[in-house]
């Protein structure tokens, strides 16, 4: 078996035993549910899957081929195979673009680049689509460099959808353009990258009014330290996520703070002086300082207008109002100095056997990231009221929508031990020709994203009076799966008129047994 081969099976099996340390509880059977990490048992296909239900077309297509899957296995299955493939991916993507004839180097950059604080505040805010395309990143930076068409390299981000391209064509430029053949190689990233951009893009052009974004997401969503030295060391540590409560216990420590910093920084050295021969190594140099630039974007007020700008100009320039996710590339640039340090090392020392225990440096640097970040993932059951409220649902033939309350996006279930997570009514009670209406409106801090479907904004005017018409708006079945007691009893008493027809300590299903508007899009 070639050397190489040999290394990426390696890579993969020690991606697969991280990925089992990282996730800890939430590979127990159940759901992880947590922030934007959104799965459900039994799902269907529905104008909300495809992007046609109002909105950016964010869950496109990931949403889609979850569904496709969980027709032939368990979704809590597809839930845990697409968590530990980012894991196993990555690793050995990035380990098969380190230049050794030893297996420590590479396992030296396959472990880093799993095992960063950008892979832990991503998992933590659950955002699982853009983690797939990061674990592709090594593949492309290989075909790309490589003068292959990266078609299959590019499948990961294409599954991950408008977040996960974007990161990637940013990769992908840079790398054909700072080569032979450029303009080829970037003809061949542009078609690739178009075609599967489609998805999404076509479900954007169907949109009547248009992508519309709301530029007060730019300061909402700007990175911010979350260490004791700031947010330009945050990022260059590749954390600063604008999500404090995606960030992993222990980050306020000194020592801590300066072992991440330290050793994104002996990777950069490390590419620097070594990575001479390397093909991809002025392409990645570029598109690591574009994504850094990018990042550091929204921390200062001329970058944030300009952004408020772009956001204004058209909607899907919104995908960089979450800067920091645009480190990527630095975190593969990083990953690929330390092995080649690594590599150093081995010729330098007579006796190198152990150099491969190295890989286990980025675990020691960020402990805390172990076992589901100390305990914050975790796998749960829905509550069997839920699974009834969807029977009563499908099983009903009648028109009229599901209009879900409180009208927040965001939840904190007791079933789910309080953490807070994407609303999963959407999904959970999707069925074809009938539309399940949500706030995806956003709060953070005191600041508030308004809502981008048209429906969910009528809405939000809609439920504004004492007492709200809602069969008038179009709904037949109203969910309410949470609220404080004056949330409850106003709820009460806009649904005296429906019929309660399930009812648990988790879940109220009401609906109007009377004539409904047909105002729905599907």
């Amino acid at each position: 078996m070639p050397r190489s081969s040999r290394a990426g099976i390696a890579a993969a099996l020690l991606g697969l035993a991280l990925g089992c340390l990282a996730l800890g509880p939430a590979l127990a059977w159940g759901f992880t549910l947590i922030q934007d990490m959104v799965f459900v048992p039994e799902p269907a296909f529905s104008r909300f899957t495809f992007g046609l239900a109002g909105g950016a077309a964010r869950v496109v297509p990931s949403d889609a081929v979850v569904t496709a899957l969980a027709q032939v296995l368990p979704a809590e299955l597809v839930q845990k195979l697409i968590l530990l493939a980012i894991f196993v991916l990555g690793c050995s993507g990035a380990a098969l673009l380190v230049p050794s004839q030893a297996l420590g180097p590479r396992l030296v950059a396959g472990a880093f680049y799993v095992w960063n604080p950008y892979v832990a505040e991503r998992l933590l805010i659950g955002q699982w689509a853009l983690l797939l395309g990061y674990a592709g990143l090594p593949w492309v930076v290989r075909a790309v460099c490589a003068r292959r068409w990266p078609f299959l390299a590019m499948l990961p981000a294409a599954v991950g959808g408008f977040a996960a391209m974007t990161v990637s064509a940013i990769t992908a430029v840079p790398l054909a353009l700072f080569g032979p053949g450029r303009w080829a190689a970037f003809a061949r990233v542009a078609v690739v990258v178009g075609l599967f951009s489609l998805p999404w893009l076509a479900v954007t052009a169907l949109r009547p009014e248009g992508l519309t974004g709301d530029p007060a997401g730019v300061d909402a969503f700007a990175s911010r330290a979350d260490g004791p030295f700031g947010v330009v060391a945050s990022l260059l540590s590749l954390s600063g996520i604008w999500n404090a409560y995606s960030v992993p216990p222990g980050y306020d420590t000194v020592i801590g703070a300066l072992a991440r910093l330290a050793l994104v920084l002996a990777g950069v050295a490390g590419f620097a002086l070594l990575g001479r021969g390397l093909d991809c190594r002025r392409g990645l140099a570029a598109a690591a300082a574009a994504g850094l630039a990018i990042a550091l974007a929204g921390v200062s007020e001329p970058g944030r207008v300009a952004l408020r700008w772009l956001v204004e100009s058209w909607g899907g320039f919104a995908v960089f109002r979450d800067a920091q996710q645009f480190n990527a590339p630095l975190a593969l640039l990083a990953a690929v100095g330390l092995g080649l340090l690594t590599e150093a090392a081995r010729g330098a020392l007579a006796r190198p056997r152990w150099l491969g225990a190295l890989a286990l440096v980025p675990v020691a640097v960020l402990p805390t990231m172990a076992w589901g970040a100390l305990g914050a993932l975790g796998s749960v059951p829905y509550p069997d009221g839920w699974r009834a409220a969807r029977e009563v649902i499908r099983q009903d033939r009648a028109g009229g929508d599901v209009l879900v309350l409180p009208f927040e996006s965001y939840r904190r279930f007791p079933w789910n031990a309080n953490r807070a997570v994407l609303d999963p009514a959407q999904r959970y009670f999707a069925v074809p020709g009938r539309r399940v209406v949500c706030a995806d409106a956003m709060r953070v801090g005191e600041l508030v994203v308004r809502s981008e479907d048209p429906r969910a904004q009528e809405v939000e005017r809609v439920l504004e009076g004492p007492s709200p018409d809602l069969p008038g708006a179009g709904f037949r079945y109203v969910v309410v799966n949470a609220g404080t007691p004056d949330e409850q009893r106003r709820f009460a008493a806009w649904l005296a008129a429906a019929r309660l027809v399930t009812s648990t300590s988790e879940l109220r299903l009401y609906r109007f047994d009377g004539p409904v508007a047909d105002v729905s899009s599907g």
